[in-house]
């Protein structure tokens, strides 16, 4: 089956509302099998509209739409798809009376629907309406010469509803087939990871997409089946194939972020975690602090961006900062092993840097972060120099700077060699050999 997306609403061709639903539609056609041929936005014009619709029901099996439906003389989709699908409207009095319970109950001392609304309540005459249990407006289903719209509010929250419930479980019945969807979080770039594993995104059956994120990427996996159980193993496999060339950087699987999976690594080995930053200002902390259940493997987040905060509270030696620079390998080690040391904890991480989009110095441009990882468990050490300064924005420095420190933690517990580190051998190793 292939389909189109048409997102109706002058306001997005104005860049006034940013188009989610396209993202959201997108991606649930995908793990349908369901090929996407064609994305549109177009505004609020019944003779641009009717050219569109005529011209995409020619070619594609599903036209999806989302916006248009309101009370407003512009709001004309579902009139002018009826026409183009060779049916009529006609008035529906459950659907006025809902609309007219639903003025009554999220008002103030009630409130009335005005005339206009009652082209709301215009539902297909050979087609049938989808229900809205979240707003004024019921969708629409037409079908003619093999082709099918169905017709949603533009209102983001409205839209994912009726999809979920009216339309998607029809849609999954006409493929005739179960799908499920399994979503590979790597870290690293899209095109890099991409080429490692271009032969897996051709096949049909299981598909994969890939995601770019900050620093890292997703690679969704969607597999049909005639079972569950089936879809799965399949999804399983292909993850399997994704993992084995990938390797380490292929971190988890169905995971919020890098985070959730440190803390769930941590809880499982029963190691406590405790980070020093300095440039990041306390990013790594709080992407821990925002699992729940991180409270069992971390106690400690040091926030030392002053030079004086980094001798008192870890007692880093203040001739160390005079000598190296406060931004150097000698003063990230030097954290890390504080942060041990302050916190009694397993692992500890330290980072320091040039977040800018000031603050550059000779040899170290904005973007140049030191991050050290320490071990008590083996009272070694890692030490890397990241050039993140191709990134402009400050934001986006912390944020990678924050994800590689995540993932040294991961490293550590995993007891997998950091990609890109020099080991360090014990905490009385000569400054200048850090001096990287």
């Amino acid at each position: 089956m292939t389909a189109e997306i048409i997102c109706v609403g002058t306001e997005l061709l104005l860049g006034d509302i940013v188009n989610t639903n396209a993202q959201f539609l997108s991606r649930e056609l995908a793990e349908l099998g369901i090929s996407v041929l064609h994305q549109h936005v177009i505004g609020d014009n019944p003779g641009r509209l009717r050219d569109l619709v005529k011209e995409a029901k020619s070619r594609s099996d599903l036209l999806v739409f989302s916006g248009g439906l309101g009370p407003t003389e512009d709001d004309l989709t579902k009139e002018t798809v009826a026409e183009a699908f060779g049916d009529t409207l006609h008035f529906d009095e459950a659907e006025w009376q809902k609309i007219v319970d639903f003025f009554a109950r999220t008002g103030r001392g009630g409130r009335t629907p005005t005339a206009n609304n009652r082209k709301q309540a215009m539902v297909p005459t050979k087609g049938h309406k989808l229900p809205n249990a979240h707003g004024t407006a019921p969708g629409a289903w037409f079908e003619d010469d093999g082709c099918i719209a169905v017709l949603m509010p533009g209102v983001p929250r409205e839209m994912k509803a009726m999809w979920a419930e009216d339309i998607r479980p029809v849609l999954l019945q006409r493929q005739n087939c179960t799908i499920h969807s399994k979503t590979l979080r790597v870290l690293g770039g899209e095109s890099s990871i991409a080429s490692k594993v271009s032969p897996l995104f051709a096949s049909e059956n299981p598909t994969a997409a890939i995601y770019c994120k900050t620093g890292e990427s997703e690679i969704r996996v969607t597999a049909r089946a005639a079972t569950e159980a089936e879809a799965e193993t399949a999804c399983d496999a292909r993850i399997a194939e994704f993992r084995k060339i990938l390797g380490p950087n292929a971190y988890d699987v169905d995971v919020p972020g890098l985070e959730y999976t440190v803390v769930h690594l941590l809880q499982q080995k029963g190691l406590h975690a405790a980070t020093a930053e300095s440039c990041t200002g306390g990013l790594v902390a709080e992407k821990i602090t925002n699992v729940p259940g991180s409270s069992e493997v971390f106690g400690y987040g040091f926030v030392t961006y002053a030079e004086a905060a980094k001798a008192k509270l870890l007692g880093v030696d203040p001739t160390l900062i005079e000598q190296y620079n406060v931004v150097s390998g000698p003063v990230a080690v030097a954290m890390a092993y504080g942060a041990l040391r302050a916190s009694g904890a397993d692992l500890a991480v330290g980072i320091t840097g040039i977040a800018g989009p000031g603050g550059a110095l000779p040899g170290k441009p904005v973007g140049t972060v030191y991050l050290a990882g320490a071990d008590a468990r083996s009272g070694k050490a890692w030490l890397m120099r990241l050039e993140l300064g191709g990134y402009a924005e400050r934001s986006i420095i912390r944020t990678r700077a924050a994800l590689y420190a995540l993932d040294l933690l991961r490293r550590m517990a995993l007891d997998i060699p950091p990609e890109n580190a020099h080991p360090v051998p014990s905490k009385d190793v000569k400054p200048e050999t850090l001096d990287i």
